[in-house]
């Protein structure tokens, strides 16, 4: 059941930019492997300072099954409650060093925030949507990373198609079901 919620804008929007929202309601449906290759591959695409491309993912399918309840653990009760339905789980990291000279890179965080827009993007142009938490255990989620204990789990993201929003209590129904708003321009835009 698609319950899209497109608000209105007062200057044109590219349509994907428009689209995109976080819901919490997700369809019991696999996304193929080719379309998750696809989301990194446009996530590798974005730019980052000296091409450093300092960000770093795990991501686990639903199908399995004991790695996904691993990450849903990860996260706190209010979004493991409807994030355990999601097709796919993933974990953004950032290595905060240049791997050339290990100086502290102060663009990586930037950088990833990047590529998971271009990850985010590339998956609503596949009517996959996508939802980023920062309510998760951070020290938790950095041992999926144990090959390399330089990586800082930045966010955690689930990813789905739209599921039908009376799946969840009436506290999210509410939330899923609200309008979208963004501030008005003049609220954080100068042009001089």
């Amino acid at each position: 059941m698609k319950h899209i919620k497109i608000p209105a804008t007062k200057f044109e929007i590219n349509p994907l930019i428009l689209n995109r929202w976080s819901p919490r309601a997700f369809f019991q449906k696999a996304i193929s492997q080719d379309k998750i290759f696809s989301l990194f591959e446009a996530a590798s695409w974005a730019a980052s300072a000296m091409n450093e491309q300092p960000w770093r993912y795990v991501a686990v399918l639903k199908e399995n099954e004991g790695e996904f309840q691993k990450l849903v653990d990860c996260l706190t009760p209010v979004n493991a409650v409807w994030a355990k339905n999601a097709a796919l789980l993933l974990i953004s990291g950032v290595t905060m060093h240049y791997s050339s000279n290990q100086k502290p890179n102060a663009s990586a965080l930037h950088d990833l925030g990047l590529a998971n827009q271009n990850l985010i993007l590339q998956a609503q142009s596949f009517d996959i949507y996508t939802h980023i938490m920062g309510g998760f255990d951070k020290d938790k989620a950095a041992g999926f990373f144990d090959a390399d204990k330089n990586i800082v789990p930045v966010c955690m993201m689930a990813l789905g198609y739209l599921g039908d929003p009376s799946s969840l209590d009436e506290t999210l129904q509410q939330r899923e079901n609200s309008p979208r708003s963004r501030r008005e321009l003049s609220e954080f835009l100068q042009v001089l």
